[in-house]
């Protein structure tokens, strides 16, 4: 299924953020289940939750930079 892209046409957002925006989209929650320094940065773990954040549904890692700023701002 391709990404739309209307607030970032040029598609430059790391599959990962995208896949974490398309969650909130859809109206799912999420919560960072851990976080890990590593030596190119940080790696953050994320629990994919159903709307009502009830149920767990899936679990991801990732280092991007774009989605640990996210998170971390969201969180913060």
């Amino acid at each position: 299924m391709p990404a739309d892209n209307t607030e970032n046409p040029d598609n430059t957002e790391h599959p990962d953020l995208q896949r974490l925006r398309r969650w909130e989209e859809s109206g799912g929650t999420w919560v960072v289940a851990g976080r890990r320094a590593t030596s190119s940065g940080e790696t953050v773990t994320l629990s994919l939750m159903t709307c009502d954040g009830g149920e767990e549904m899936d679990v991801f890692s990732s280092s991007d930079p774009g989605l640990v700023e996210y998170v971390s701002g969201a969180a913060g």
